[in-house]
Protein backbone atom coordinates (compact mmCIF):
# COMPACT_ATOMS: atom_id res chain seq x y z
CA UNK A 1 0.00 0.00 0.00
CA UNK A 2 3.26 2.74 0.40
CA UNK A 3 4.19 1.50 -2.97
CA UNK A 4 0.40 3.34 -4.12
CA UNK A 5 0.31 6.18 -2.04
CA UNK A 6 4.11 6.97 -3.11
CA UNK A 7 2.97 6.66 -6.74
CA UNK A 8 -0.19 8.91 -6.04
CA UNK A 9 2.26 11.86 -4.81
CA UNK A 10 4.75 11.19 -6.98
CA UNK A 11 1.95 11.73 -9.84
CA UNK A 12 0.52 14.58 -7.71
CA UNK A 13 4.07 16.13 -8.07
CA UNK A 14 4.00 15.58 -11.82
CA UNK A 15 0.62 17.08 -12.14
CA UNK A 16 1.96 19.94 -10.55
CA UNK A 17 4.77 20.77 -12.72
CA UNK A 18 2.71 20.11 -15.59
CA UNK A 19 0.65 22.81 -14.09
CA UNK A 20 3.13 25.50 -14.98
CA UNK A 21 2.44 26.28 -18.76
CA UNK A 22 -1.05 28.83 -17.38
CA UNK A 23 -3.93 28.87 -19.86
CA UNK A 24 -6.75 28.08 -17.25
CA UNK A 25 -7.73 29.59 -14.49
CA UNK A 26 -5.95 27.22 -12.13
CA UNK A 27 -4.56 24.14 -13.95
CA UNK A 28 -2.59 22.92 -10.94
CA UNK A 29 -6.06 22.22 -8.87
CA UNK A 30 -7.98 21.17 -11.94
CA UNK A 31 -4.89 18.64 -12.39
CA UNK A 32 -4.95 17.52 -8.92
CA UNK A 33 -8.58 16.69 -9.44
CA UNK A 34 -8.22 14.92 -12.40
CA UNK A 35 -5.69 12.50 -10.65
CA UNK A 36 -8.00 12.43 -8.04
CA UNK A 37 -11.15 11.17 -10.36
CA UNK A 38 -8.27 8.56 -12.24
CA UNK A 39 -7.00 7.51 -8.60
CA UNK A 40 -11.18 6.75 -7.95
CA UNK A 41 -11.36 4.44 -11.14
CA UNK A 42 -8.45 3.08 -10.10
CA UNK A 43 -10.22 2.09 -7.04
CA UNK A 44 -12.95 0.59 -8.29
CA UNK A 45 -11.21 -1.63 -10.57
CA UNK A 46 -8.68 -2.76 -7.33
CA UNK A 47 -8.05 -6.52 -6.99
CA UNK A 48 -8.73 -6.23 -2.85
CA UNK A 49 -11.10 -4.66 -1.10
CA UNK A 50 -7.98 -2.95 1.45
CA UNK A 51 -6.08 -2.06 -1.56
CA UNK A 52 -9.61 -0.15 -3.17
CA UNK A 53 -10.21 1.42 0.21
CA UNK A 54 -6.78 2.81 0.27
CA UNK A 55 -7.23 4.12 -3.19
CA UNK A 56 -9.93 6.15 -2.33
CA UNK A 57 -8.91 7.37 0.61
CA UNK A 58 -5.75 8.86 -2.01
CA UNK A 59 -8.41 10.19 -3.67
CA UNK A 60 -9.93 12.08 -1.22
CA UNK A 61 -6.19 13.45 -0.26
CA UNK A 62 -6.24 14.71 -4.02
CA UNK A 63 -9.53 16.43 -4.00
CA UNK A 64 -8.50 18.16 -1.10
CA UNK A 65 -5.07 19.26 -2.06
CA UNK A 66 -6.86 20.53 -5.34
CA UNK A 67 -9.65 22.56 -3.14
CA UNK A 68 -6.83 23.80 -1.44
CA UNK A 69 -4.87 24.76 -4.41
CA UNK A 70 -7.68 26.76 -5.73
CA UNK A 71 -8.35 28.22 -2.50
CA UNK A 72 -4.96 29.74 -2.50
CA UNK A 73 -4.80 30.67 -5.90
CA UNK A 74 -8.31 31.96 -5.74
CA UNK A 75 -7.60 34.35 -2.09
CA UNK A 76 -4.08 35.57 -3.52
CA UNK A 77 -1.69 33.53 -1.38
CA UNK A 78 -0.20 33.17 -4.76
CA UNK A 79 0.08 33.86 -8.14
CA UNK A 80 1.44 30.92 -9.38
CA UNK A 81 -1.16 27.85 -10.03
CA UNK A 82 1.87 25.23 -8.88
CA UNK A 83 3.32 27.03 -5.93
CA UNK A 84 -0.32 26.81 -4.82
CA UNK A 85 -0.63 23.56 -5.62
CA UNK A 86 2.78 22.63 -3.76
CA UNK A 87 1.15 25.52 -0.66
CA UNK A 88 -2.07 22.68 -0.84
CA UNK A 89 0.18 20.08 -0.69
CA UNK A 90 1.63 20.66 2.43
CA UNK A 91 -1.33 21.85 3.74
CA UNK A 92 -2.83 18.50 3.29
CA UNK A 93 -0.20 16.56 4.84
CA UNK A 94 -0.47 19.06 7.98
CA UNK A 95 2.95 20.97 7.23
Amino acid sequence: MKKIAIAAVAAAGLLTLSACGGGAENPAAQNLEAAADNMEAMAENAVTENAGEAMEAQADNLEAMADNAADASANGSTDNPATAANVAAGNAMGH
